[in-house]
């Protein structure tokens, strides 16, 4: 992914995001819920966006802290950050003890799995720092063998061959290649995840506005298909689903049903 690449020096020292800065404190905010979608034949929605939009939700949940840091700590410069600018979240947050990256590249957290996001607030405050967290995949490949698109090989992805990439982040027409190994999912992907004996660990959320979308959970594989763009507007409203668009779903949608087509046991 092109992007990635870009201002890659800001990747690599905060302090061109927060001149003099000192210290990064690392945040995991948990987002599990067992719930599933109805219709197991509809296209799937990966789980971090059966609810609100995170990144609207977790900066409001970062401002007590912040407000918290100012009355105990006076007139700093800090900024916090959703995965909204070029900061290196999974390296911070395996410095700081938080988790490890998986064979996946996910930051997995040991006795409680990977879904989970990640934030960050850099300052200009010196904190005394946390030991970074020690590697638990062993010699686990559940989430390499289990890849439909062979994305993964150890430590890495390539993400010109992730579904949530395609299904997200690009632009063009998904290549053909594809067409058969989608696995049905239209928005995203859970797959490394939920193979993940980690995330046996996993618990309920209790985040309100995390909370599964009631008639989202419960389109049927036909309305998913049937859907129209002022259905998609009302029922993705806050969504993160609204930054693929509707002519992203659209796409992915009529992708996963020539896959269908060319693949009789689906």
């Amino acid at each position: 992914m092109g992007y990635m690449a870009d201002h890659f020096d800001l990747r690599l020292d905060p302090r061109r995001l927060v001149p003099g800065a000192r210290s990064v404190i690392s945040l995991a905010y948990n987002y599990y819920t067992p719930a599933a979608q109805a219709d197991p034949t509809a296209p799937k929605l990966s789980t971090y966006a059966y609810g609100r939009d995170y990144h609207k939700v977790l900066r409001k949940r970062l401002k007590p802290l912040m407000r918290f840091l100012v009355e105990e700590h006076g007139d700093i410069a800090m900024r916090a950050f959703v995965d909204s600018a070029p900061v290196m979240e999974k390296a911070w947050a395996e410095r700081s003890g938080i988790g490890w990256r998986g064979k996946h590249t996910n930051v997995i957290r040991q006795g409680q799995g990977s879904y989970f996001f990640l934030c960050e607030i850099i300052l200009d405050l010196e904190l005394e720092p946390d030991a970074p967290a020690t590697d638990h995949c062993g010699t686990c490949r559940r989430c390499i063998d289990a890849c439909p698109t062979d994305a993964i090989s150890p430590y890495a992805v390539d993400g010109s061959q992730c579904i949530s990439y395609l299904t997200i982040e690009l632009k063009d027409a998904i290549p053909l290649e594809f067409a058969d190994r989608m696995n049905g999912w239209a928005f995203g992907c859970d797959i490394c995840q939920q193979v993940c004996p980690w995330n046996r660990f996993s618990t309920q959320h209790g985040e309100k506005e995390f909370a599964p979308h009631p008639e989202v959970m419960n389109l049927t594989s036909d309305e998913w298909h049937g859907m129209t763009e002022v259905v998609f507007d009302r029922l993705f409203e806050g969504s993160a689903v609204k930054r693929t668009k509707f002519s992203g779903l659209a796409r992915n949608l009529r992708f996963l049903r020539k896959g269908s087509s060319q693949d009789p046991d689906r």
